[in-house]
Order: C-alpha cells, then sequence, then structure tokens
C-alpha cells in the first residue's frame, strides 16, 4: 500500500535501521540518498545515466519549479515524472529553505511568505495549502510540508516562533493532503539546536500525523560537532514507525554517522557541485583533481570502482580535462560521485542487514578525514 513503511532490519549496537517505503512509483529501499534535481535535471548528467546509476528516489525543488517553467506548464505536459524523463519516486522540497536564502528578499506572517524572485524579482507568494497543492499537481510521490528554517546561531524566542508557526503550517498542509493520496506528505521538525523545541516540535508534527518525518534546520550555521550531537538526540524522538529524513547534509561521513542514528533519508548537492568543482569522493578520501600529484598518474580515480569514469579513465587525462575547461569532466565527475555515494548506501544497507553496520562506520570516519 501507498504509504507504508516496513523495517526490515535493525543493527544491534546503533539506531540504523534497513527498510521499504512504498511510494506510487516503486520501493525506496532504506537508507537512501537522493540525488538532488533542483530545477527538475539532476546537473551534469542525463536522465538516461541516471537511471543506470538507479537512486532510489530523486529529488526536485518546489520554489524554483514554480518559478519556471511553472506548475500549470509541467501539469499540462504530464507531470513532473514525465517532464524530466525519469520514472521513479520523487521527492520535492516545499521551497521553505530556499525562500529563507532570500533574506532581505522575504517576509514572514501567520498566513504564509511573501519574497521576491531571484529569477526576475517579481513578488510572490506562497502559502502551506498553496505550496502543497502545486506538489500534488506536480505529480511527486513525496511533498514537503511548508515550514520555517531559522539560521543559526539564534535566541530561543526566534526558534520558538520558527516551531510555532511550522506546527502551524503543517496542519494546514496536512488538510490539502490527506492520508491515501497518491502524494505523500512529510512534516519538517525545526527547532535549532534547542532539544526542548525540538522535542516540542516531534510531538506536535506526530499529534497530526504524516507518512514520513524531516529534521530541517541543520547545517545552517552551526558547528559540525553540535549538528550530530543533536541529530542523534532528536532523530530517536521521531515516530519509530515511519521514515526519518535529514534534509541536506551530505558528506559520506555526515550520512553514515546519521544512519547510525536512526535517520533513513538523505540529500545534499555536494556530490554533483563538488563534481563540477574538480573534487571526487573515492573509497581512500576525496581526490581533487587540480593537484600537480595527479600530472602523470595512469591510475583511475578509485581502483576498487567500477563505474564507467574509474573503467575508462585516468586521474592524469581527468585533471587535464579540468584544467582545460573542458565539459566532459562535469560528466564523468558527476558519474563518479553519485555512484559512490549510491553505492556506499548500497553497502550500507547490506552491513545493517548483515551485522556489519559498526565496522563500517568506523571505516568511514577514518577515509573520511583524508584528502587527497
Amino acid at each position: 500500500m501507498i504509504g507504508s513503511f516496513n523495517i526490515v532490519a535493525k543493527d544491534g549496537a546503533t539506531g540504523a535501521r534497513a527498510g521499504e517505503l512504498v511510494t506510487a512509483h516503486g520501493v525506496v529501499r532504506t537508507p537512501a540518498f537522493m540525488p538532488v534535481g533542483t530545477a527538475a535535471s539532476v546537473k551534469g548528467i542525463a536522465p538516461w545515466e541516471l537511471e543506470r546509476l538507479a537512486p532510489e528516489m530523486v529529488l526536485a525543488n518546489t520554489y524554483h519549479l514554480l518559478l519556471r517553467p511553472g506548475v500549470d506548464v509541467i501539469e499540462g505536459l504530464g507531470g513532473l515524472h514525465r517532464f524530466m524523463g525519469w520514472s521513479g519516486p520523487i521527492l520535492t522540497d516545499s521551497g521553505g529553505y530556499q525562500v529563507f536564502s532570500l533574506a532581505e528578499r522575504r517576509r514572514y506572517d501567520e498566513d504564509g511568505v511573501t519574497f521576491r524572485s531571484h529569477v526576475d524579482g517579481s513578488e510572490l507568494r506562497l502559502t502551506p495549502e498553496g505550496c502543497v497543492e502545486a506538489q500534488r499537481r506536480l505529480g511527486v510521490d513525496v511533498a514537503m510540508a511548508l515550514d520555517v528554517c531559522q539560521a543559526l546561531p539564534a535566541v530561543r524566542a526566534e526558534l520558538e516562533g520558527a516551531v510555532a508557526m511550522t506546527s502551524s503550517w503543517a496542519a494546514r498542509c496536512r488538510t490539502v493532503l490527506v492520508p491515501g493520496d497518491p502524494t505523500m506528505l512529510f512534516g519538517i521538525v525545526q527547532g535549532g539546536l534547542d532539544l526542548d523545541l525540538r522535542r516540542r516540535s516531534a510531538e506536535e508534527l506526530a499529534a497530526i500525523g504524516f507518512e514520513g518525518y524531516a529534521l530541517g534546520g541543520f547545517s545552517v550555521g552551526e558547528p559540525p560537532e553540535a549538528m550530530w550531537e543533536a541529530v542523534a538526540r532528536v532523530a530517536p524522538l521521531l515516530p519509530a514507525e515511519r521514515p526519518r529524513y535529514l534534509m541536506g547534509v551530505g558528506t559520506p561521513r555526515d550520512i553514515v554517522r546519521s544512519v547510525s542514528a536512526g535517520c533513513d533519508l538523505f540529500d545534499c548537492v555536494i556530490p554533483t557541485r563538488n563534481a563540477r568543482n574538480g573534487l571526487l569522493h573515492t573509497s581512500r578520501g576525496p581526490i581533487v583533481l587540480k593537484n600537480a600529484r595527479w600530472r602523470t598518474s595512469d591510475e583511475p580515480p578509485d581502483p576498487a570502482c567500477d563505474c564507467p569514469t574509474c573503467r575508462r579513465c585516468s586521474l592524469a587525462y581527468l585533471r587535464h580535462l579540468y584544467l582545460a575547461r573542458e565539459a566532459a569532466v562535469v560528466v564523468l565527475a558527476t558519474v563518479h560521485n553519485l555512484h559512490f555515494y549510491l553505492s556506499l548506501m548500497r553497502t550500507v544497507r547490506w552491513a545493517i542487514m548483515t551485522g556489519r553496520f559498526v565496522g563500517l562506520l568506523a571505516d568511514v570516519q577514518a577515509t573520511e578525514a583524508t584528502e587527497g
């Protein structure tokens, strides 16, 4: 049944778990990393290559799609899956974080948020109901409730206001997408690093009832160690029988450490952005292509990787393409980085199911501490 989430294995020493989320476009096996396709496209990769990499689910962004080409256009062309040439599950962010990042261009009130488009400067209005209705019309598998993301550091009064408004808006979002709709609705927990407010937010959203729950408002200015500590304490507060989604946090070490806290879904621009900037994620740590040490290297980026880039290309060649600013390097690096991330998630899931997760966690944390 659409919306059902079955936990198939748990790690005995940590909070890590493997699950299966049923969507209208297939089963999402968790833990899972979602490549970010903000504007209905994962940067640097064609839809058929993305299909070969086989992510469990991809992410697109409501804010950007509202601005262009517009919900009417996408709906009229058969929905987001057909529009972007992807037949698997899709989750759309509500746009709350993007509106938050506009800073001087937006203002909140009880009914919604008014902001100026970064494209043409026009004034636009986003309400909880309108945000969710747009995602439903896009035909996505998972829609996110509109939330208020608070930058850190913040005083308690600011965090309290964000939590209160997020809960109020979440209840309004739920009236638009009721349980049983082909599009599931996830609520977003806020509260910064204040554990009491995070608990309050989690309890208020659980009382409303959602198909999944997300941790928002992390990686917005707080020290990494503070974030990890908060995630470890807050994730177990979310309903155990529903998927838990940690939004926008995504180095390999971040992800595996957060899996150990009980998180199931992840997204981040890191693998595709790093690919465009000449950084490759490998089993021996990150590799920076511009480094002179790779000038005559005939070895692949990662001898342990079986992606098309590693099977065909040497580090010397990739470095040459990067320094020559050839567009091909973006494609080759993106294919490799996404393959690395998705393979890591499959390995994590296998480790949970076979009782080897603790060892994998230690290995990933040690590897990510190096850079070449």
